[in-house]
């Protein structure tokens, strides 16, 4: 089974003056530290909600020209037995990457199995209107 997992980082980020700033700053820091290893790595602005009034808030929290961004780091786990397993994986590549960086596992979908996918597409081929290349030869 193939997983999609999304990871939550903390980065924080010096010397800012705006949160898209810093939100621009965490994002090319945190992909020098995960390229070329894991260039497949996808790095989004994170969500971050008030937990009194859920209103949406910006990534990025300043403080004394010091901020702390939310960032999401998704990536695509391949032949994993169960979703524990490929999130496990995933906090491993990543976080070996990003040392002092906490991490947490916001979402892990499970992909669609290829092997099903394409007998569903062998069944649909089977009404196909042009014939085979052996059909061909034959007449």
């Amino acid at each position: 089974m193939d997983c999609r997992v999304v990871v939550e980082a903390a980065v924080p980020v010096y010397d800012v003056g705006t949160a898209d700033e810093a939100v621009r700053i965490a994002i090319s820091k945190t992909g020098e530290m995960l390229n070329p290893d894991l260039n497949y790595v996808e790095i989004n602005m994170g969500e971050r909600v008030c937990p009194h009034c859920h209103e949406q808030l910006e990534p990025a929290f300043i403080a004394a020209d010091e901020s702390l961004v939310a960032l999401e780091l998704e990536m695509t786990v391949f032949n994993v037995e169960r979703d524990e397993h490929a999130s496990r994986i995933a906090r491993k590549e990543i976080g070996q990457r990003l040392t002092n960086i906490p991490l947490e596992i916001v979402e892990i979908e499970r992909l669609p199995d290829e092997e099903t996918d394409t007998s569903e597409e062998s069944e649909a081929s089977k009404g196909d209107v042009l014939p085979e290349f052996e059909e061909l030869i034959d007449e």
